[in-house]
């Protein structure tokens, strides 16, 4: 993780800071008192089963829900007080993003700049996720992997202070992951904050610098991915798969579940959260 610190040494104040977030549908609890920090250039991976309550807490950070109770701050701003304002600061990549088929991959990095009223230069965004070559090709004409560094060239239109990865890598081949990987990268050794949802025990045991897991709405354990396996070693538990531990039998160990086995619909769809 690369922070700064202030003039006088100390360590930057956070970036984003979730403060006991509570929402419910009915007598369904989906966030239940979520508190956390994210400082400046740290990526913050959340793990959990589907309908842990992770899209929930994270759309609720990027003002797309009201929580019932508690507030986020991102870069100083109340999202409860200021949502309109927490948007244009932040940047959201969508795990299936849409596009405007009929366009071109500078045309579209326009649109969201005029949209944000910001005069990014499109040749440098999509010079920064590899796509500068296909400047003038149509989204539809896109792979999967590249469609999604479009869709991360976009959320960085308006030079957010904080990025938003909902599964990033899913349904991608590795050599694809991998440049995707590099980009995150590059976003947080900019001095961004990221959070990211992911199902890949690898690819967060890799990217993220501190992690948080998720069930039934409540952090269960947070820390650095070591930070984590070594606690499990400590109370002398053996990993699933024999050899060392990896953060997937920390998952299995605090929620019973194997992630990467789960085939479940994603959270914002009927039934989950």
């Amino acid at each position: 993780m690369t922070t700064s610190t202030d003039t006088n040494g100390s360590a930057p104040e956070a970036r984003i800071r979730a403060l006991e977030l509570r929402k419910s549908y009915g007598d369904l609890v989906a966030v239940d008192g979520i508190s956390f920090k994210v400082q400046p250039g740290e990526v913050f991976g959340m793990l959990g089963p589907n309908g842990a309550g992770k899209t929930t807490t994270i759309e609720i950070i990027e003002g797309l829900r009201t929580a019932d109770s508690g507030d986020a701050i991102v870069n100083g701003v109340s999202v409860s007080k200021e949502p309109r304002r927490v948007k244009s600061m932040i940047g959201v990549q969508l795990q299936q993003a849409s596009f405007f088929d009929q366009l071109n991959l500078l045309e579209i990095i326009n649109l969201f700049a005029a949209l944000y009223e910001t005069s990014a230069s499109a040749d440098e965004l999509l010079d920064r996720v590899g796509l500068l070559s296909k400047r003038k090709s149509r989204s539809k004409e896109l792979s999967g992997g590249q469609r999604q560094r479009l869709s991360i060239a976009t959320a960085l239109v308006n030079d957010p202070v904080a990025v938003f990865l909902d599964e990033p890598t899913t349904g991608l081949d590795p050599r694809a992951r991998r440049n995707i990987w590099n980009i995150v990268y590059d976003i947080r050794d900019s001095g961004k904050s990221l959070v990211m949802t992911t199902h890949s025990m690898e690819e967060a045991e890799t990217l993220c610098d501190r992690v948080a897991i998720v069930d039934a709405g409540k952090i269960v354990d947070s820390g650095t991915p070591a930070q984590l396996i070594n606690d499990l070693e400590s109370r002398g538990v053996e990993s699933i798969k024999g050899g060392d531990l990896t953060l997937e039998d920390v998952f299995i160990d605090l929620t019973g579940r194997n992630l990467q086995e789960e085939e479940a619909p994603d959270e914002d769809e009927e039934g989950d959260v």
